[in-house]
């Protein structure tokens, strides 16, 4: 048996990692992790580890997915065999070369062929146990010779700049008097030579230096043109371990869902945008862009999403989801099946709740759903699953305590809950009201439907989820959690909330709180500079417990001690990432404050940096005094390191980054939406001409509905027709500036620059469709 764990890693820097399963050859993890990607890779990986108390994890095996075939395996549950991991397969970054091929007349009046080959630098290498010295090796080999030459080694960097050149006898001198010889005489044994640049990591063990990556470059690709300067990705040795079974291994099951979308600045969205705000507007709703789109989406959910956001950011949504709860209810014809269906308007609900009511979750739950993961009472009620030594009557008992105490912290909970989650219930509890005259309770059953059923109840059943627990609670936890959520369903139903339902959907409620409690927004371990305050302290780096509320951004030594530090926000000037170059270390970035006291703090990964940054930006972006410039390096030995200023003082050289919402609720990109569903409508064009037909078909002829119209709701055809001819006439002007943009991109890429090296798949397809699409326009 064994206790494995599994990370996540973009090429091979971890970002996140599993709980550990102990005892087990078949670990479940039930684990989401989200992110967006901050910086260009090439793998996702996922490596399984065995943990060893006294020795370092030793790892199982992976499974790398090309980045260009992540599309393949998108939201799909799929099983991947693990491979092995050795230094042949471990491989990432980019080498940039020039090579000269030249002819050279000797003294005697021979010719011979020399070959330079200059190693400017590379980019990307990976670390190797916590370490970097690379070096480059360049061999020139041909059937019957091998000459190798090496690079100096570059201390601690995985982007050393080398700039060595290396001269190599390609062919023999011969007469010159000989026409062509070189193509004649030699061209055997130059077709068959390489050059080959090897990247190793200098070790001071005695096991020897770590293989880094390769590159073999026939030369007769140099006898076209006899200079060449590109950058390459570097690839793994072919002599990986072939004889292995690959089941040795065993596989891992994941589901990976990934999207890239390709965002125009916001003038470009403005007519679909236009058109999906003034959804609420539309008469009747279901004529309208919005609710159009949940129509042709082959899930609700994947329309919900985009236009929950787009219309919280331009802080539209009440009126739309009141239009949209409106017309549902009136298609409503028994109140007991109120909201009950997986419809457009209960799933923009569910999302609205789901980004508002984060927070209100968090101080409701939070601290009953830590207690029941940790303390792991026995809660089983179904006498065939009791354990044994269990108790019936006392399990009983556990589970009716703690369903008692979260539904009394629910129904206490009604002056926490979010403004925009009241209005919509008071919406909901109107329209249902006005519907069903002689029915008293519907105003209740409406209301706690959404609260109880699609709220609390999979909040508890799913904490992970809803970001209460980081991982899936283990099966005795999660057997817990379900009998509570259950009971929770139930007695929501019941008139022991009314006054609670009473309080979340009155017209006039708003939050009550005077003021403001400070919201705990991040925390977690990172390393820290010292700040230099005391005359001669050492400024050495320590690893410290960084906590930020909306109030102030803190850290101390360890979770839950007194602060040794604590910056107001109204003292963040700028949250700006630090080049690696200051200290040689990955993931920095620098709080600056008043006085130019600036605090560097290294994250754990990438896309910790990343969301560090973002939250302390957002937290701050309205701070009077912030700064518009900079310095992206440190100042070290008596000097700024970018700008090359001696005084400490000296105003920034480079602008900030700006532009972030302000609302740290809800970090929204209006236009990141907006294509979003314009790349889901240009998914679903069929649908929609389709759906034009239909309207057209029922503008004309009123009798009984032809089969394949009536999976639409379409309840005044001219009104939709209308909306249908602006949507698709909107993505199909979106569809072509995206396809001039990629003709403009086609035009002006270089294959084998900075951005595109030589061995970039992803590239080599999209130039393989340009031209497909430029010979079809030809």
């Amino acid at each position: 048996m064994r206790d494995c764990y599994c990370t996540v890693n973009l090429d091979q820097e971890e970002v996140f990692r599993t709980k550990i399963v102990e005892k087990s050859l078949c670990p479940f993890y039930g684990e989401d992790f989200y992110c967006e990607i901050p910086r260009t890779f090439r793998h996702l990986s996922f490596y399984i580890f065995d943990r060893d108390v006294f020795r370092r994890d030793s790892i199982i095996g992976k499974v790398a997915i090309q980045k260009e075939d992540l599309q393949k395996y998108h939201n799909r549950d799929t099983w991947f065999q693990l491979q092995h991991v050795d230094a042949d397969s471990e491989v990432q970054g980019k080498v940039h070369l020039e090579l000269r091929l030249s002819e050279v007349i000797t003294d005697t009046g021979v010719v011979c062929h020399k070959l330079a080959t200059r190693v400017l630098e590379c980019q990307g290498l990976p670390i190797v146990n916590g370490q970097c010295d690379p070096y480059a090796t360049v061999t020139l080999a041909g059937p019957s010779r091998s000459e190798a030459k090496k690079t100096k080694v570059k201390k601690k960097t995985n982007n050393p700049h080398f700039d060595e050149v290396f001269y190599f006898e390609v062919t023999r001198p011969s007469s010159y008097n000989k026409k062509s010889q070189f193509d004649i005489e030699d061209v055997d044994e130059v077709d068959k030579m390489e050059i080959r640049v090897d990247l190793w990591n200098a070790s001071n063990l005695k096991f020897g230096d770590e293989f880094l990556g390769e590159l073999r470059l026939p030369l007769k690709f140099l006898r076209q043109s006899s200079s060449y300067e590109a950058w390459y990705f570097l690839q793994p040795r072919d002599n990986g371990n072939k004889s292995l079974k690959p089941d040795d291994l065993g596989s891992l099951r994941l589901n990976v869902v990934y999207t890239e979308d390709h965002v125009f600045s916001s003038d470009y969205y403005s007519p679909l945008r236009d058109l999906l705000l003034k959804s609420a507007d539309v008469e009747p709703v279901s004529a309208s862009a919005a609710h159009i789109l949940g129509e042709v989406c082959r899930e609700k959910q994947e329309a919900a999403i985009p236009l929950v956001r787009l219309f919280l950011h331009y802080g539209r949504i009440m009126p739309f989801i009141s239009a949209i709860a409106s017309a549902e209810v009136k298609r409503t014809q028994d109140p007991n099946t109120i909201f009950r269906g997986n419809s457009l308007t209960s799933k923009c609900i569910d999302e609205t709740m789901k980004l508002a009511g984060m927070h209100y979750l968090q101080v409701t739950l939070k601290p009953i759903i830590d207690e029941i993961c940790q303390v792991h009472k026995p809660c089983e009620i179904d006498p065939v699953k009791l354990k044994d030594g269990e108790n019936l009557e006392n399990n009983r008992e556990n589970l009716r305590q703690y369903v008692d105490r979260i539904f009394t912290v629910i129904t206490k909970s009604g002056v926490s809950c979010p403004t925009v989650m009241c209005d919509i219930f008071f919406s909901l509890r109107e329209s249902a009201a006005k519907r069903f005259q002689g029915d008293p309770d519907v105003r209740y059953t409406a209301v706690s439907s959404f609260i109880f059923l699609r709220f609390f109840a999979p909040a508890i059943l799913s904490p992970n989820l809803f970001q209460l627990t980081p991982h899936h609670p283990d099966p005795q936890t999660s057997r817990t959690l379900t009998l509570i959520s259950k009971t929770i369903q139930t007695l929501g139903s019941l008139s022991k909330s009314k006054s609670f339902l009473d309080l979340i959907s009155s017209s006039g409620r708003r939050d009550h709180k005077s003021i403001e409690q400070p919201i705990l927004l991040k925390e977690g371990f990172m390393i820290k500079r010292a700040q230099g305050r005391k005359r001669f302290g050492m400024k050495n780096f320590k690893k410290r417990w960084f906590r930020l509320t909306n109030h102030e951004f803190t850290y101390q030594k360890s979770k839950g001690d007194h602060p040794l530090c604590s910056i107001p926000i109204e003292n963040i000037l700028a949250v700006e990432r630090l080049e690696e170059e200051s200290f040689k270390m990955k993931n920095m970035f620098q709080v600056i404050q008043p006085e130019r006291r600036v605090l560097y703090i290294q994250a754990n990964n990438c896309v910790e940096a990343k969301d560090w940054i973002d939250i302390l930006t957002k937290v701050s972006q309205c701070n009077k005094k912030r700064l518009t410039v900079y310095h992206p390096s440190a100042y070290l030995n008596g000097h700024w390191l970018c700008c090359k200023a001696t005084a400490d003082n000296t105003p920034g050289c480079t602008p900030c980054t700006g532009g972030l919402p302000a609302n740290i609720q809800l970090d929204i990109d209006g236009d990141r939406e907006t294509e979003r569903i314009y790349s889901l409508f240009n998914l679903y064009m069929p649908k929609l001409e389709k759906m034009q037909e239909a309207c057209g078909s029922k503008s004309v002829y009123d009798g009984p509905e032809e089969e394949e119209y009536s999976t639409f709701i379409i309840d005044d055809p001219k009104e939709t027709y209308k909306t249908l001819k602006l949507i698709i006439e909107g993505v199909g002007t979106l569809e072509q500036e995206h396809a001039q943009y990629k003709r403009d991109k086609f035009k002006k890429t270089k294959y084998g620059s900075q951005e595109h090296p030589i061995g970039d798949k992803s590239f080599q397809t999209y130039i393989r469709q340009q031209s497909e699409i430029s010979a079809h326009s030809i």
